[in-house]
């Protein structure tokens, strides 16, 4: 049917019985509207392409005016031998295959088996996406992912650098698995530690550390409480266990040289959240320690308790996943962990390194004496957040 469109005739449009119908401008042949059975209106364009006839649709909520000056638009580009329908397809397309896209639907579609969801979200987001987000994920090449794992690397150490290929490789191959062209770039020997080592440099996932969190607070067991403090300072198991309230003042912690793995003091300011776990921990005994079991020593017997502890937290995990597994993993995981966590934070990397007390290397180490209590201090109270933020209040 053709007619002069106005705004009047536009909004009096009848609808079709079932279907829909078209009411074409007599001023700008190809221009029409569109009506469907349910009163539904919006505005096409009608033009060939070669041999092919193209109709394309105008976005939703265009005014006559803005709708007729788009479809002058396309039909001025038609008439230049394009074919606006194909170029605004293979946009969008596009746009579905950036990194970006593929990272969220791989998260939608596999988030409800996924454990670590929001562990992996942010990693992606924070390592890769800001250098990597935009492009499309059939461009992306082989180089430009060592860059990105060599920066890594570089800023937060190679296990870091592990942890994020390790994330992205499952991205790639969930992808190549759903396309006919795509493959994924990343083979094997682009990991910058070997399997031993990453056994050794292990870091619990969120959904491990909501586990062992939760367990932790549960149990009401000195173990429970060490479990938290270590996660919460970043200290060895030794340094923790051997730890008496004398040494705490004003809300720091000096751990004496003489049980420092560096034979140097170390004063690590405590966070809100470690000084609420110290509150909690009751005292026994006259000897001072923090974490004992008889009051006369320090804790001991730890794989003892990690055995009791270890079915707590899988039976946690299984609330949510019945196949979960719990990995096998050691208490000097939670200061790897601990250290991932405050990067991820944004905590700088000199700052952090402070924090768990390394030594710096070379001139700096030897002239550099600044305690870096300030830094520290912020170091501590971002990963408490942090670890808020992942485990359940409680």
């Amino acid at each position: 049917m053709k007619l002069k469109l106005t705004p009047v005739g536009v909004a009096k449009a009848a609808a079709p019985e079932k279907g829909r119908t078209f009411y074409w401008d007599e001023g700008l042949p190809g221009f029409g509207l569109m009506v469907t059975a349910n009163c539904h209106k919006s505005y096409v364009v009608q033009y060939r392409a070669g041999a092919r006839s193209r109709r394309m649709h105008l976005k939703n909520g265009l005014t006559l005016t803005a709708a007729r000056k788009e479809a002058k638009a396309i039909l001025g580009a038609v008439a230049k031998n394009r074919d606006p329908l194909s170029e605004r397809r293979k946009a969008e397309r596009a746009e579905s295959d950036t990194l970006k896209a593929v990272v969220e639907e791989y998260l939608t579609r596999e988030g409800k088996r996924l454990r670590s969801i929001n562990e992996r979200r942010a990693t992606l987001q924070r390592h890769v996406l800001p250098r990597l987000g935009t492009r499309q994920i059939g461009d992306i090449t082989r180089t430009d992912i060592v860059r990105i794992l060599d920066r890594i690397a570089d800023e937060s150490g190679a296990p870091m650098a592990d942890h994020v290929l390790a994330h992205l490789r499952r991205v790639m191959t969930w992808h190549a698995s759903r396309s006919d062209d795509f493959r994924s770039p990343i083979v094997r020997g682009m990991a910058r530690t070997s399997p031993s080592q990453r056994r050794r440099q292990r870091i619990l996932t969120d959904a491990e550390l909501r586990a062992v969190w939760e367990a932790a607070g549960a149990s009401q067991h000195v173990f429970g409480y060490l479990v938290r403090f270590l996660l919460l300072t970043a200290v060895r198991r030794s340094e923790a266990a051997g730890m008496q309230r004398r040494e705490v003042i004003e809300a720091e912690w000096t751990i004496p040289q003489e049980r420092y793995k560096t034979g140097l003091e170390l004063v690590i300011p405590l966070s809100d959240a470690a000084q609420a776990v110290l509150s909690d921990v009751p005292k026994i005994g006259k000897a001072g320690f923090v974490f004992t079991t008889d009051g006369k020593h320090p804790i001991s017997g730890f794989s003892k308790f990690k055995a009791s502890f270890d079915q707590k937290v899988l039976a946690l995990l299984r609330e949510h996943d019945p196949e979960a597994k719990l990995p096998r993993w050691t208490l000097h995981d939670l200061r790897r962990t601990a250290r991932s966590l405050m990067s991820r934070a944004g905590v700088p990397t000199d700052h952090a390194e402070r924090a768990l007390g390394h030594v710096i290397g070379g001139v700096r180490g030897v002239y550099d004496r600044h305690e870096y209590l300030s830094e520290k201090r912020r170091a501590f109270e971002a990963l408490a957040a942090l670890v808020e933020r992942i485990v359940p209040p409680g």
